[in-house]
């Protein structure tokens, strides 16, 4: 294949490749042969899928949704209900989005012991696991009250995810046809 058709193709593929993501079938059938003319067997690859770091946030997500749906109480106007009636809603909101993160994430705390209580942080602590507050002064050891023990998860376990067009679906809509 001579210096011009290449260029030619590399051109064609470029904005093809740039338009539309693919490739013409006669580019590829091009760039196949050997300096012969024969046609050398091509193998197919399956296109790879590349994860997006917010996947995981938009899963969980759907997760809480699908099982308590979180998501339609949280986008709901409360200001038209009574407090007995927002009550009952978040008994239901509530046990169902625990049930459901209890599946996908295995949470522990990360300082043991009840809040209010006491506790000591050892110098060299890391400061992603615990946020210090008050008068912090030096690098401690620390003393303080415990205000919120945190929480870690030690396992993740979500569904699969689907293909690329649906990831950025929370909740699909839902229409009942009669």
């Amino acid at each position: 294949m001579g210096f011009g058709r290449r260029v030619s193709l590399a051109f064609r593929a470029f904005w093809n490749l740039l338009r539309s993501g693919t490739l013409p079938d006669d580019i590829v059938a091009a760039a196949a042969e050997t300096e012969h003319g024969a046609a050398v067997p091509i193998v197919a690859v399956a296109p790879t899928v590349v994860e997006r770091p917010d996947d995981g946030a938009v899963l969980l997500l759907s997760v809480l949704q699908r099982e308590g749906r979180l998501v339609d109480f949280l986008m709901e106007d409360l200001g038209t209900y009574s407090d007995a009636q927002i009550g009952a809603a978040v008994r239901d909101v509530h046990a169902n989005c625990r049930r459901a993160l209890s599946g996908a994430l295995a949470l522990e705390p990360i300082l043991e012991g009840a809040e209010e209580a006491m506790v000591s942080v050892p110098a060299g602590f890391d400061p992603a696991s615990v946020k210090l507050v008050g008068r912090v002064v030096g690098s401690g050891p620390f003393r303080g009250v415990l205000r919120h023990r945190g929480w870690r998860s030690s396992h993740v376990q979500l569904p699969a995810l689907a293909g690329p067009e649906d990831r950025r679906i929370v909740a699909p809509a839902e229409v009942e046809v009669s």
